[in-house]
């Protein structure tokens, strides 16, 4: 299976890490091009590519990027990328510090809708109710009594399906959490998010 990651900050550069080492063949694109994540690409053995080489390339792509940011990937990012991949988004909106205000979320859009408005592609959420240490710190063996469950949360059993597979590898039992409208109970503020060691 191919993994593409858009955006190689700590979730990202985490789960390509992690991915690799798994056997997967990983394909990492960041908002400033290829050329500027070659000592990303040594240490973790992932390829460096673009974003739509990226999102065009994998069986699951996984956009990690500030919510922000969704809106600035190209729009014909997903053109010509098969139905059957999957594209999970890590992102939660923090409006005060990061974000600002995006209109459509203020006005009631849920933000894991206009994520999915602005991807053109239906969402798995997963990954946003940890730290960005976590990939790489709490993973655990299967049957580990310390091991931690993840929610994820989409509209697509089979999507989920294929995202909680890769999870488990990860090291991480999962929890179905629903549809994407049920994934703000995974988000900022809610008793499953969990950014503390």
């Amino acid at each position: 299976m191919n993994i593409g990651i858009i955006g190689a900050g700590m979730i990202g550069g985490a789960l390509a890490r992690l991915l690799t080492r798994l056997g997967y063949e990983v394909l990492v694109a960041n908002s400033r091009g290829p050329e500027t994540l070659r000592k990303f690409t040594k240490e973790t053995g992932a390829k460096a590519v673009t974003a739509k080489e990226a999102a065009r390339s994998g069986d699951v792509v996984v956009v990690t990027i500030p919510e922000k940011r969704v809106s600035e990937l190209p729009k014909d990012l997903c053109a010509g990328v098969p139905a059957s991949a999957v594209v999970v988004d890590t992102g939660n909106y923090y409006p005060p510090h990061r974000d600002g205000r995006i209109a459509e979320i203020e006005a009631g859009l849920q933000e894991n809708r206009w994520a999915e408005k602005q991807l053109g592609r239906p969402l798995i959420k997963a990954f946003n109710n940890i730290s960005p240490r976590h990939p790489l710190e709490k993973g655990r063996p299967a049957g580990a009594s310390d091991r931690v469950a993840l929610p994820v949360a989409g509209d697509d059993p089979g999507a989920k399906t294929m995202v909680m597979k890769f999870i488990n590898e990860l090291g991480f039992d999962t929890v179905d959490a629903g549809g994407l409208d049920d994934s703000g109970r995974q988000q900022a503020g809610t008793p499953v998010y969990q950014m503390s060691p």
